[in-house]
């Protein structure tokens, strides 16, 4: 597994360059590299409490993407997965503790305690009045004597930055962390482990598993699950959180990204989350966001706070704008807004025996070669043009009796709407766009093939392609050209010459297939070609030409 790193050892220096760089000004890092990793705010007021954390690197944006303004004064890294020295956390307490005191908050790792614990004891011996709060978050070892510090740190890092920021005394600041250590709970939960750069990587959670209960260096889960879909395994886990958790009143959740989960994804777990009833409580949602990563592990971790109205104000209140904090968000339910009846023409359905039994001949026809079109695509795309077509088709077929049959203008303008709402990617915008604009034309008095000439034109105005461009027009062009001078029998083969010719173009100017190189397209109909010469052989079959 490849890793984008200049040096290895230089990594974690590198990285927090980057984003000492792009803070506008407000972060500066500690001389000292390379070892001192330290960011600072440049901005901090030091008649105010000043809030350090840190830990090991390797979860970023946690901790160095949270110094700023309502959140941590410094942030002292270690390399990856790695505590910090007692050297670096005590230079990151002298160089912002003023007189108003220092609070150190601690991820519960033995490495973390001894190391930021003898920095808390050597900046007292120097005078400095400094406190130091420990975060065991984590409920995946419920017997464990010394739960790991996980996701659910930063919500003691937002409480206790945002009561520094309005004037708080440490002994308050203090207080409220401890506050909200003590009542955080936090699952995590992966598919796979973590790759170190520099590091050979094993890949121990086997497919069709997943781990429950790990932490965030790479550690195994505390079980080993079998993986069920999203809702089952977001419902165990908001289940163990809410058994753990003190109290029955309101929540803040955050839900935390370890790194590598598609936002897709991380959207139904928050769904499914937010269905159970711990998510029934929650009163304020922070994420789905990357906050305390592990590296690029392909799992997440749901943290849940009990608060009150202190709470609630602390979690809200502003922070800088170019910390990673994305906010504490009131929960809200799906916001339905209704389509204007403007964007939905409305027809009255009519019967004309012979153009139905040509549109169902045309959507049967297309049904049945679902398979074939989708083998098609999958040389050249992503195997779903068959499933594309095939579902305008089962939509065209449901809604039949409501079609305006005899109405020909009405119907083109009826079926480009049909495609416009139910066939995706761009065949169904083209075919959208094609019978609107044959219905307009058939509006101002074409014939059937003038006004089908008058879609294509269209599709080629939007689309941008021509015949030989390897598309649906190489088909569809020869068929209605036919269709003007003979019959649907003459326009199916027609569309088929035109389809089986796509196979012998090894280059194309637009469509898909102008992003697969030659060598795919060799011997290969063009997916879309193929669905027209479907749709005219089908229409051929029937007793009255159309």
């Amino acid at each position: 597994m490849g890793h984008l790193v200049n040096d290895v050892d230089h990594a974690v220096q590198d990285s927090i360059d980057g984003l000492v760089r792009a803070s506008g000004g407000k972060l500066a890092r500690l001389d000292g590299y390379p070892d001192i990793k330290v960011v600072v705010r440049t901005d901090a007021q030091r008649d105010r409490v000043a809030v350090v954390s840190g830990g090991g690197a390797g979860h970023e944006p946690a901790h160095a993407g949270f110094v700023g303004q309502g959140l941590l004064t410094a942030a002292v890294c270690g390399d990856i997965f790695a505590s910090p020295s007692v050297d670096a956390v005590l230079a990151a307490i002298v160089s912002v503790t003023g007189d108003a005191g220092c609070l150190v908050i601690v991820k519960n790792y033995t490495g973390d305690r001894l190391n930021f614990g003898l920095a808390v004891e050597r900046a007292r011996a120097l005078g400095l009045a400094v406190e130091m709060v420990v975060v065991g978050d984590d409920i995946a070892l419920p017997d464990a004597p010394q739960p790991r510090g996980l996701a659910g740190t930063l919500f003691v890092h937002k409480t206790a930055g945002a009561a520094a920021e309005s004037g708080a005394s440490l002994a308050e600041v203090a207080a409220v962390a401890g506050r909200v250590a003590s009542t955080a709970r936090t699952l995590g939960v992966s598919l796979t482990g973590v790759a170190i750069p520099g590091r050979p990587y094993t890949e121990r959670v086997e497919p069709g598993t997943a781990e429950l209960g790990l932490g965030i260096h790479g550690e195994p889960g505390a079980h080993t699950i079998q993986l069920e879909d999203a809702a089952a395994l977001v419902a165990s886990m908001a289940s163990s959180l809410e058994e753990a958790l003190p109290g029955s009143g309101p929540l803040a959740l955050l839900l935390n990204n370890l790194g590598g989960v598609a936002a897709l994804e991380l959207g139904i777990v928050l769904r499914d989350l937010l269905a159970t009833p711990l998510g029934a409580r929650a009163s304020l949602l922070t994420g789905p966001a990357l906050l305390m990563t592990s590296l690029a592990a392909q799992g997440f971790s749901v943290s849940a706070l009990p608060v009150d109205a202190e709470l609630t104000a602390l979690l809200q209140a502003p922070v800088a704008a170019h910390v990673a904090w994305p906010g504490a968000l009131p929960v809200g339910e799906v916001a339905v807004v209704e389509v204007p009846a403007a964007g939905h023409p409305t027809f009255t359905a009519s019967a004309d025996h012979d153009v139905r039994k040509v549109l169902s001949a045309v959507c049967d026809g297309i049904v049945e070669a679902e398979g074939m079109l989708n083998t098609l695509d999958s040389y050249v795309g992503d195997g779903d043009t068959g499933s594309t077509f095939g579902t305008a088709a089962r939509r065209v077929l449901a809604g039949l009796d409501d079609l305006p049959l005899a109405e020909r203008p009405a119907l083109f303008s009826a079926l480009s709407g049909i495609l416009a709402t139910s066939m995706g990617g761009s065949s169904g915008v083209l075919g959208s766009v094609f019978f609107a604009a044959a219905g307009t034309a058939s509006a101002e008095g074409a014939s059937v093939t003038d006004a089908l000439q008058a879609g294509i034109g269209a599709m080629q105005r939007y689309g941008g392609a021509s015949v030989g461009d390897r598309t649906m027009l190489d088909a569809l062009v020869p068929a209605v050209a036919a269709l003007s001078s003979g019959s649907v029998t003459d326009a199916a083969e027609a569309a088929e010459k035109g389809a089986a010719a796509t196979a012998s173009m090894t280059s194309a100017r637009a469509g898909r297939s102008a992003y697969v190189p030659s060598e795919h397209l060799a011997d290969v109909q063009d997916p879309g070609a193929a669905a027209i010469a479907v749709m005219f052989r089908a229409a051929a079959t029937t007793t009255r030409p159309a």
